[in-house]
């Protein structure tokens, strides 16, 4: 079967910055963090104080009550932004064939946190006490089967649980049904919802995230000389990903094509990426292969920057060794310190500020970035961003165990 272009059609966030497409872009023109003091618990008995929270999220402005109240609240997440995306594509389900139609999410925790909820019910006040969807809402799966059933698509399905990036995974499988033939449509992105005591403690434990507690709104600084970890963030984004041909036909508004994807694991280490970058740089180049563009060819990376001492320099060798002397002068951004890390939501976080990035002509800055650490040697976008017109783009996506993923966007001309 013939390869065939795949486009986004629809953006769906919710994010500490802003909600649906417009607030994401606006609390990322706006250039401030969201990260504050964590106030959904008491953090003080942690090393890590601070959480970018999504604060302004009501599920029943999205969802009807019943609906909202059988969902936690990564399934929330997981269908709103979907909705949102969906709206947002104007795509008329009523005239679809809904079996060429697929759900692909990402999540690193899925219903951890609420099934960390529902324990200390059981253990205050038995059984009988626990929601009864508790086995329904935990696993990660959920995400992508309760879009599934919300709007009755049928084509492929499934969340992976590939840590930090899980949506950028996503994405990029779902890219691929929709290329080699076995999809039309393909609802994709990653949603989390990881900020209850445990999980937030099992990161503070390993000494993952930022302790700069005194001054929240500048913990999260990618490339920064001065970062000490990342900083946790919840939320969720989804794309609707179209194939070329028939988005043309129903006129849709069209954000972005996506070219390539690449995927592939350091085998070196839980926590730590591989020093030498090696195979982050090669997911990289697989993305580059995929969508048969050269480095030479790309005008913009979007990096994962995640804040970790250990991740930023890494991944900026990486780069070098993809762009070689171009990665001196190729504008690069990481945009957590806007939103925190939302751990598989992330990387679609980061996908639909690409899309945008590429119709809009306008590049987000790296907040926080005082004074780029010696080891983090790239062309970083500062202050208030810069205008630009991008042609193709990277946007790289790591997390525990090793994995590796990248994809390959480009502007869209008609």
């Amino acid at each position: 079967m013939n390869s065939r272009r795949v486009v986004v059609t629809g953006i769906g966030a919710i994010t500490p910055i802003g909600l649906l497409r417009e607030g994401l872009w606006d609390g990322l023109r706006a250039r401030r963090s969201a990260v504050r003091t964590l106030t959904r618990f008491d953090p003080s008995i942690f090393r890590s104080h601070n959480a970018a929270e999504v604060a302004d999220f009501v599920p029943t402005d999205h969802l009807e009550a019943r609906r909202a109240k059988r969902l936690d609240r990564f399934g929330q997440f997981s269908v709103i932004a979907a909705r949102m995306a969906m709206e947002d594509s104007e795509l008329d389900l009523a005239r679809e064939d809904r079996e060429r139609i697929g759900a692909m999410m990402g999540t690193a925790l899925g219903g951890i946190g609420y099934a960390e909820e529902q324990l200390g019910v059981f253990l205050r006040d038995g059984l009988r006490a626990v929601d009864a969807t508790l086995a329904l809402a935990v696993f990660g799966g959920a995400s992508s089967c309760n879009i599934a059933i919300e709007f009755g698509v049928q084509g492929p399905n499934s969340t992976n649980a590939m840590s930090c990036a899980s949506g950028t995974i996503a994405i990029g499988d779902a890219f691929r049904q929709i290329r080699d033939g076995y999809a039309d449509v393909m609802i994709a992105g990653g949603a989390e919802a990881p900020l209850a005591p445990l999980c937030f403690g099992a990161f503070a434990l390993i000494r993952a995230m930022s302790t700069r507690n005194d001054d929240p709104e500048h913990a999260s600084r990618p490339f920064d000389k001065d970062r000490d970890g990342f900083v946790m963030g919840e939320g969720a984004s989804v794309l609707i990903l179209e194939e070329l041909d028939r988005a043309r036909a129903r006129g849709a508004r069209i954000y972005a094509e996506v070219l390539g994807f690449g995927q592939t694991n350091d085998a070196h280490h839980m926590t730590a990426p591989r020093p030498d970058g090696s195979q982050a740089a090669r997911a990289m180049r697989l993305a580059l292969a995929d969508a048969r563009v050269s480095p030479a060819e790309i005008d913009y990376v979007n990096a994962h920057a995640s804040s970790t001492p250990l991740n930023d320099p890494t991944e900026s060798l990486a780069i070098t060794q993809v762009l070689g002397e171009l990665a001196t002068r190729i504008p690069v951004s990481g945009t957590k310190g806007y939103y925190g890390h939302a751990l598989g939501a992330s990387g679609a976080i980061e996908a639909a500020i690409c899309a945008l990035a590429l119709q809009r002509e306008w590049l987000p800055p790296t907040v926080n970035l005082e004074e780029a650490d010696s080891a983090c040697n790239l062309s970083h976008v500062t202050n208030a961003g810069t205008d630009r017109r991008v042609e193709h783009l990277i946007s790289n996506s790591f997390g525990f165990g090793g994995i590796n993923a990248a994809l390959v966007m480009r502007r869209y001309a008609s």
